[in-house]
């Protein structure tokens, strides 16, 4: 017998995503050629069945509620009854307090016994609604005793004995009669109280009601608490600690909902997953299971003028009633403060709730949490499957879904109970203890797979039997066997099969092998089956072998996987693995197993476009960012061939004197424009913007001269180029300067100009030469 326990783990890439919209219409296109009928309707799942539950939910209404209490309380009642996922199931609902006066009574009937269908679960919003924290002249106390006498009376009076009873107590405080007149004179009401609530409890436990109270704020005694909640019905709906009654107490009033659900979960064998709060406008997120086959994802509003929309895993848009894809869906609440769509066959994943609120209703969060259940199978196979006496076997229970999917993450399955045996003639039953733990014959812990080992007693004769049962909270219970014969002499066909492990991918095959040997001197017929896995899911073939006298063989097996449409929508882009066992018997010998294994297949999308062909486009895109940055590097190596700045341009006259000096700076499109300025009297170089002259370096060295008409001309390092009939262009020795630093120009190695003499009449050299 084993326990689990874990926690969640926790997709598709933005480039496969845009691979597959850009090809969906080709898709879709596709789909419309193919012929009808060309494919078989997949095969359907069983009905998964919804465990009913009759319960009532008593709601303090004393005097001492603060308004924000009797909120919290309302909403509670309604996220347990919208949150049910049984049709079958019935509530009823009712406020309590205390009668101090003739007039007065305990009890406050709000919702009648109301069966939880499609019409029930929308009526309870308002019949819930009428629940009201009671004015002090209507009495104040809080009269357990009657709440509980009022809960067992409804849970009993003409309904089904064999559904469970369960009363939920809401309450902000304790036991108070002391003001009503019922329980006797004011001396002995506390007493008589206590009396009075004892024998409730012994009636509720009589009548098969359990009692789940819950507590809020600083005034409820939590021993009292305890005390209800052990005095009534002690089986819960499995045999497992989580189901027993107890009780449960909150500080405040936004915690009572949820503890409610949580209670409620426990109860009534659901699991409770706690998602998001925020306010609007938000997006929230809750997860639901793999295994889970019917669910309800319960928004609490805060305020009816939220509008609530719902995103499955895959970020589809699902409609609040009938089919779409493989789920069913149902909304009730849509105009009061708490909804729930509740969801046949959910597609399991993180599902994303989207909250809208007009100006004005968006001071409080929105709450939501999911309530489901869930179906587990197990799986079971022993080896060897014909054992000989005293040999000792191998047990192995591996747990999937009802369809056949493998389930892997520990928190799916936590809480589950293994139990095992070992059963056959000729000896008493043989416990087996199972376990997940990667510890002797398991291999790997935690992986949803339970494996020990037992010996087969000395007089075993006969056919032998191995069973296990999983038991947990929120997952109807399952039992699997595995039948054999113990083997008594050597047997006449021996077989051994290799199981794949490939990833496969939909509509396609994965091989395994199967080695046999026959002793006998006849003809066998050998027959593999796969089982525990939804038909039409995973097949194998062939599915019949022949094996001659004598013959020693190794025989090629496949396993197909069914088509994309088959498997669904939970294929996803992360995959799934299918799960099932491979038995291969001998149909000549009344179906002898020879050998049973286990076969699990990982399943995953065809690759797109993108995924068959990322490889070309990232070394495509590698190459074209070699050749940008080669361009780029080349284009700056270019321009640094050709900048001018750090050429010293030598003025030369015609009798081969230099003249003037002057080191260019950085150019205007790499051209660094010039002129010559008082070319006869005193003759230089000056920078100048669309000047006449322009010069950049050559990258074969030298310089590049251009003249205004465009004329260009080189200059190498020992020539000249003319300027003007008595002016050349040479080169100087260079000193580079480096970049970003001004270059200093040089001036003129020429005398001075002379002085004006006084037949000049003081006139400039500019004027000599006007």
């Amino acid at each position: 017998m084993g326990t689990v326990r874990g926690k969640r783990q926790t997709p598709g890439g933005w480039a496969r995503r845009v691979a597959v919209s850009a090809l969906g219409g080709a898709a879709v296109l596709a789909s419309l050629l193919t012929p009808a009928g060309a494919r078989p309707a997949p095969p359907e799942a069983p009905e998964p069945a919804f465990e009913a539950v009759n319960y009532a939910v008593a709601v303090d209404e004393s005097a001492s509620l603060a308004p924000e209490d009797m909120a919290a309380e309302k909403a509670a009642a309604s996220r347990i009854a919208l949150g049910d996922v049984s049709p079958s199931s019935h509530v009823t609902v009712f406020g309590f307090a205390a009668a101090e006066k003739p007039d007065q009574r305990a009890i406050d009937p709000v919702c009648p016994r109301t069966t939880l269908d499609a019409a029930g679960r929308e009526s309870i919003g308002a019949c819930v609604s009428k629940l009201r924290s009671r004015e002090k002249s209507e009495g104040t106390g809080t009269d357990f005793p009657s709440a509980i006498r009022q809960g067992v009376h409804d849970l009993t009076r003409g309904t089904d004995p064999t559904e469970p009873r369960v009363l939920f107590l809401l309450t902000d405080g304790k036991m108070d009669v002391s003001g009503s007149p019922q329980y006797g004179d004011p001396a002995h009401r506390a007493a008589e109280g206590e009396r009075q609530l004892t024998r409730e409890l012994k009636n509720a436990a009589a009548r098969n009601v359990q009692i789940w109270p819950l507590g809020f704020g600083s005034d409820p005694d939590k021993a009292q608490l305890d005390r209800i909640a052990a005095g009534g019905y002690q089986k819960g709906c499995v045999e497992l600690p989580s189901a027993s009654p107890r009780a449960s107490k909150v500080s405040g009033a936004k915690d009572v909902g949820p503890t409610l659900e949580k209670i409620f979960a426990a109860a009534h064998c659901l699991r409770f997953e706690q998602g998001d709060s925020k306010r609007p406008p938000a997006t929230l997120e809750v997860e639901i299971s793999p295994l889970a086959t019917v669910g309800s994802i319960v928004v609490d509003k805060g305020d009816p003028e939220v509008t609530i929309s719902y995103r499955d895993p895959s970020g589809h848009k699902v409609p609040t009633s009938g089919t779409d894809r493989e789920s069913r869906f149902e909304l009730a609440g849509a105009g009061h403060t708490v909804e729930a769509l509740k969801i046949t066959d959910p597609m399991p994943g993180t599902w994303k709730i989207v909250a809208e609120a007009p100006e004005g209703h968006r001071s409080l969060p929105v709450g939501v949490s999911v309530l489901w259940q869930g179906e587990l199978r197990g799986a079971i196979i022993m080896d060897p499957p014909s054992p000989l006496p005293g040999e000792k076997a191998t047990v192995t229970m591996r747990l999937q879904t009802r369809e056949g999917y493998e389930i892997k993450d520990p928190d799916d399955y936590a809480g589950l109970r293994v139990r095992s045996e070992l059963t056959g003639e000729g000896f008493a039953p043989q416990p087996v203890t199972l376990a997940d733990d990667g510890k002797g014959p398991d291999d790997t812990a935690s992986d949803g797979s339970f494996a020990g080992t037992v010996r087969v007693p000395q007089g075993a004769d006969g056919a032998v039997r191995v069973s296990g049962t999983l038991t947990a909270s929120g997952l109807s219970a399952d039992t699997r066997s595995a039948t054999g014969n113990v083997a008594l002499g050597t047997p006449d066909v021996t077989a051994a099969l290799t199981a794949p492990t490939a990833t496969a991918h939909p509509d396609s095959t994965v091989s395994g092998t199967l080695a046999v040997h026959n002793n006998s001197k006849a003809p066998h017929t050998l027959r593999l089956s796969v089982t525990d896995v939804r038909p039409g899911l995973l097949s194998i073939s062939p599915a019949e072998i022949t094996v001659g006298p004598g013959d020693s063989s190794s025989h090629k097996v496949r396993f197909k996987v069914a088509p994309k449409d088959i498997l669904g929508s939970r294929l996803g882009d992360g995959g799934l693995r299918l799960a099932g066992t491979v038995t291969v018997a001998d149909a000549t010998a009344e179906n002898r197993v020879l050998a049973r294994t286990s076969v699990s297949v990982r399943v995953t999308p065809e690759p797109s476009f993108w995924d068959r062909y990322w490889w070309v486009f990232v070394a495509g895109g590698a190459a074209l960012l070699a050749l940008a940055l080669g361009a780029a590097v080349w284009t700056r190596q270019r321009r640094g061939r050709r900048d001018p700045r750090g050429l010293v341009l030598r003025l030369v006259s015609a009798e081969g004197d230099v003249l003037h000096d002057h080191t260019a700076g950085p150019g205007r499109n790499q051209w660094y424009e010039f002129a010559i300025v008082e070319p006869h009297r005193n003759p230089r170089i000056q920078r100048s913007n669309h000047g006449p002259y322009a010069v950049q370096r050559s990258p074969e060295g030298g310089a590049v001269i251009r003249q205004r008409g465009g004329q260009r001309s080189r200059l190498t390092a020992t020539g000249t180029v003319p300027l003007t009939d008595e002016l050349s262009l040479s080169l100087g020795e260079e000193t580079r300067t480096p970049r970003g630093r001004r270059p200093r120009t040089t001036r003129s190695r020429t005398a001075p100009p002379p002085a004006p003499t006084a037949g000049d009449g003081g006139a400039s050299t500019y004027d000599a030469y006007r």
